[in-house]
């Protein structure tokens, strides 16, 4: 099980200090929006330059001009992009046969989407990835509960990763689900030493 460092609300020098305190135990690199928003696609070309081992995600969170924004985070070095499943169907497919030109892959984020129908319609375009995510200002009246986490449930087509302020008290409940990665930020970012917090919650995760 892949456990994804996201790195957001941070400047360019913590990115790479916690990059380099944590790779050790980090499998995926999530280059978040707001460091997307602040530095362009250097930092994700930067990143992907020092860690080219490491599979990095841009957090894009595209939700029109698929096929621009995805050439925008492939040409820059994106192993994976974010495209957001309320977006159009042409901007998916759009965003899809661009992945597919690269050889690198779309993750569609489930954020704000309630209605199950839009899983099978995602489905049915031929997408592979998701992210249930629990967003940042949702965190605030409460945790990732069982309703958000059962809501991919018997679409085992689906690689499905789960964010939303997930530490190692809320772990247990998240792999309950058997997901294929965890998205860990604050828990790991904030820590006063991020690498041992990082070391623990990949010790906790499935091999």
């Amino acid at each position: 099980m892949n456990l994804q460092l996201a790195l957001d609300r941070l400047t360019r020098d913590e990115c790479f200090q916690l990059l380099q305190e944590t790779e050790a135990f980090v499998d995926w690199i999530e280059v978040g929006t707001g460091v997307i928003k602040e530095y362009g696609m250097a930092i994700i070309r930067e990143i992907k330059e020092t860690y080219p081992h490491k599979v990095v995600v841009a957090d894009m969170k595209t939700c029109d001009a698929g096929m621009h924004e995805a050439i925008q985070a492939f040409e820059a070095g994106a192993d994976i992009t974010t495209v957001m499943a309320f977006s159009a169907d042409k901007t998916i497919l759009d965003t899809l046969e661009v992945a597919k030109t690269y050889n690198k892959r779309i993750m569609i984020d489930l954020l704000g989407v309630t209605d199950r129908n839009r899983l099978v319609e995602l489905q049915q375009l031929g997408v592979d990835l998701v992210s249930l995510h629990f967003g940042k200002d949702m965190q605030t009246e409460g945790e990732l509960g069982a309703e958000q986490l059962a809501f991919t449930h018997g679409f085992d087509q689906f690689d499905v990763a789960v964010a939303g302020g997930i530490n190692a008290d809320s772990l247990p409940a998240v792999l309950q689900i058997q997901p294929d990665t965890i998205i860990v930020g604050s828990t790991i970012t904030k820590a006063d030493i991020p690498a041992e917090a990082a070391a623990v919650m990949k010790g906790l995760l499935p091999r």
